[in-house]
């Protein structure tokens, strides 16, 4: 996964507005713990298609 740390710094989770971490092929929320879905190096911040934890 190849997101620009600038931008990493201003996007937020769009379901609680936490911070998002890069992790594998995802972004996941610090606070909710939503993940979501990085496709050809572009975040998807859909909540419909966040990944649940657990």
């Amino acid at each position: 996964m190849n997101i620009d740390p600038q931008l990493l710094e201003i996007i937020a989770c769009p379901a609680c507005h936490g911070s998002l971490a890069a992790q594998a092929e995802e972004l996941v929320c610090a606070d909710c713990g939503l993940a979501y879905p990085v496709r050809d190096d572009i975040p998807v911040l859909l909540v419909d298609s966040a990944r649940r934890p657990g």
